[in-house]
C-alpha cells in the first residue's frame, strides 16, 4: 500500500533565541519517519519556518509537538519583530507531496485544529482549502491587526471567533492551520533604506491591490535595506520571472534598483527551470535536457519497478506541461508501450499455471514478441518528439532569397515525412500488440484474460492517435506517391484492428463467462 506523504512548512514567531527554535525543532524530529528537510531564521522578523516531510500520520504528530512546545516557550506578549503573527506558532500550512491529495490535508488540518484546540487551549483558524467559510481563506483576513488586535477582538467580535479552542488569547496567541498548494516564500531587497517605496512596490505587485494573481507581498524594513517581501501561491500561472521584472519596474519608478533576493525556505525546481528559461530566452526547451534529470532518469529506469514509476510520473507531468513536446504521438506510443507490457504480464502467468502446458510454446513466442515491441515502442515516445521538433526547427528556416526558400521547402518536407513515418511504425507495432492480445485472451491464463482485452484495448486508442498524427503530418504531402502508400498502409492497419478487436470481444465473452481456475 502506498504511503501518503505529506509536507508541513510551519512557521514560528522565534529567531532571536536560537536555543528555543532547536527545541521546536528537536519536538518534530522526536516523531520517527518525519524528515527536516529546511529551516530558515530571520532576525528582523523574528520568525522561523521549519520544513519537514514524512508519512501524513507522523507528520501530523510532529506538527502537533513542535505547537505544544513553542506554546511553552514563546511568549508573544513579549514578541517584537516586523513580520505579522498572531500566534507562537503563527502558520502551519500542509502540502500534498507524493500518494497525498488535497484532501488528504485538509482532514490532516482539521483533525490537528480540533486537537491543539481542545489539547492545547489555543485558538485555531482553518485557512486556505481547509477553511470552514469563505471569509477565512486568506491567511491576511485572519490575521488582520495581529495578536494585539485580536486579544481584545476574539471573545467580542463573532466574525473572528476561531474554529476550535477558546475564545481567549493565552500567552501562545493563536495558531492559523490550513491545507494549500507549493508556496514560494521571496524577498527582493531593493538599493534603498526607504520603507516606503517597498511598501508601494508591494501594493503594485500584488493582487489584493490590482498587481499580479497569485501574489502576495509586503514592504518591510530588513538589515538596513527596504525590502518587498512576498509569497508566490501559484508559480505555474504567475511565474518567478514575471514577478522579478514588475518588482524592477515598479522600483525604477522610484529611482531605485533590485539589490538582491533571497528564498525562505524551499522552492520547486520547476519554479527555476522556468526562470532560467524565461532569462536564457530558451526556444524548444523541455526539463529532459537538464543533464541531471536525464541521468536520474536513466538510474531510475535501471532501478526496476520503483524507477519506473518515478519514469511514469515525470512522463505524464511533462505531458500535461504546456510544452508542445512530448505530445499525442509520445502519446500513443506510450499507450501501446502499456498494451504490450500487459501482454507480457499474461503470458507470464500463463506460462506460471500448471493446465496450460499444451499452450507454453505459444506463450514463450507472445513474451518475446510483446517485450520486444514494448521496447521499440518505447523508444518510439522519444523519437516522436524529437521528430516533430525537427518540424519545427524546419520552419524556422530562412527564406529571404529563392534559393533558401527552395531549401527550406525540401527541408520541411521531409522533416513532415519523419514526422509520420515515427507514429506510422507506432501503428503498425499497436496492432501487432493486438494481435498477440487476442493470443493470450483466448488460449493464455483465463485468470488475467480481462488484463490482455485491456492491452488490447490500449493498442487500439495507441493506433487512433497515431494515425491522427500521421494524417495531420502528411496533409500537404498525400498526392506524393510516399505520401498515398503510406495512407494506405494506414487504412489496411485500421481495417485489421476492427477485425481483431471483434475477436477479443467475442473471446472475452466467451472465456470470461466460464468459472475461474
Amino acid at each position: 500500500m502506498t504511503r501518503t506523504i505529506i509536507e508541513c512548512v510551519a512557521n514560528y514567531s522565534e529567531a532571536r533565541r536560537p536555543q528555543v527554535v532547536e527545541a521546536i525543532a528537536q519536538a518534530i524530529t522526536s516523531v520517527p519517519d518525519v524528515y527536516l528537510l529546511d529551516r530558515h531564521s530571520d532576525l528582523d522578523h523574528n520568525r522561523t519556518v521549519l520544513t519537514f516531510a514524512g508519512p501524513s500520520t507522523a507528520v501530523e504528530e510532529a506538527a502537533f509537538r513542535s505547537i505544544a512546545r513553542a506554546a511553552e516557550l514563546i511568549d508573544l506578549n513579549q514578541h517584537t519583530g516586523e513580520h505579522p503573527r498572531i500566534g507562537a506558532t503563527d502558520v502551519v500550512p500542509f502540502v500534498p507531496v507524493s500518494g497525498a491529495t488535497m484532501q488528504d490535508c485538509v482532514e490532516v488540518a482539521r483533525r490537528l485544529g480540533r486537537r491543539v484546540g481542545e489539547e492545547l487551549g489555543i485558538p485555531v483558524y482553518l485557512f486556505e482549502e481547509a477553511a470552514t467559510r469563505p471569509e477565512r481563506r486568506n491567511l491576511e483576513d485572519i490575521r488582520r491587526g495581529q495578536f494585539e488586535t485580536l486579544k481584545d477582538e476574539i471573545a467580542s467580535h463573532p466574525e473572528r471567533a476561531p474554529d476550535f479552542g477558546p475564545r481567549q488569547l493565552g500567552p501562545a496567541g493563536a495558531t492559523v492551520i490550513g491545507a494549500r498548494h507549493p508556496l514560494i516564500a521571496y524577498n527582493v531587497y531593493l538599493a534603498t533604506d526607504d520603507v516606503s517605496i517597498a511598501s508601494q512596490v508591494a501594493k503594485a505587485v500584488r493582487h489584493s491591490s490590482g498587481g499580479l494573481r497569485y501574489v502576495k507581498g509586503l514592504g518591510m524594513l530588513v538589515d538596513g535595506r527596504a525590502q518587498v517581501s512576498m509569497n508566490l501561491t501559484n508559480f505555474r500561472q504567475t511565474p518567478l520571472a514575471r514577478v522579478v521584472e514588475m518588482v524592477r519596474r515598479e522600483a525604477a519608478r522610484f529611482g531605485t534598483s533590485i539589490h538582491h533576493s533571497e528564498l525562505v525556505g524551499l522552492i520547486p525546481e520547476d519554479a527555476l527551470v522556468e526562470a532560467a528559461q524565461w532569462y536564457l530566452q530558451l526556444d524548444q526547451f523541455h526539463p529532459d535536457q537538464i543533464l541531471e534529470r536525464r541521468l536520474q532518469a536513466a538510474l531510475q529506469g535501471a532501478a526496476g519497478a520503483s524507477g519506473l514509476s518515478h519514469q511514469a510520473a515525470d512522463f505524464l507531468e511533462a505531458l500535461a506541461s504546456e510544452s508542445p513536446t512530448p505530445g499525442g504521438g509520445s502519446a500513443s506510443a506510450y499507450s501501446a508501450a502499456t498494451g504490450a507490457a500487459l501482454v507480457a504480464m499474461v503470458a507470464r502467468l500463463t506460462l506460471k499455471k500448471k493446465g496450460y502446458a499444451q499452450v507454453a510454446e505459444q506463450m514463450r513466442m507472445a513474451l518475446e514478441q510483446a517485450e520486444k515491441l514494448r521496447t521499440e515502442l518505447t523508444a518510439d515516445i522519444q523519437q516522436d518528439a524529437e521528430a516533430f521538433s525537427m518540424v519545427m526547427t524546419a520552419l524556422r528556416l530562412a527564406r529571404t532569397t529563392p534559393e533558401e526558400q527552395t531549401e527550406r521547402q525540401e527541408v520541411i518536407r521531409k522533416a513532415l515525412m519523419r514526422a509520420a513515418e515515427v507514429p506510422l511504425g507506432v501503428a503498425r507495432r499497436a496492432v501487432q500488440v493486438m494481435e498477440l492480445a487476442l493470443l493470450v485472451v483466448s488460449q493464455g491464463n483465463r485468470n488475467a484474460i480481462s488484463d490482455g482485452a485491456t492491452a488490447a484495448a490500449l493498442a487500439r486508442a495507441a493506433l487512433a492517435g497515431a494515425g491522427y498524427n500521421v494524417q495531420i503530418n502528411l496533409a500537404e504531402l498525400r498526392d506524393e506517391p510516399s505520401g498515398r502508400v503510406m495512407l494506405e498502409e494506414l487504412s489496411r492497419l485500421e481495417t485489421r484492428a476492427g477485425f481483431l478487436e471483434e475477436q477479443i470481444r467475442s473471446q472475452l465473452a466467451e472465456r470470461g463467462s466460464q468459472q475461474p481456475v
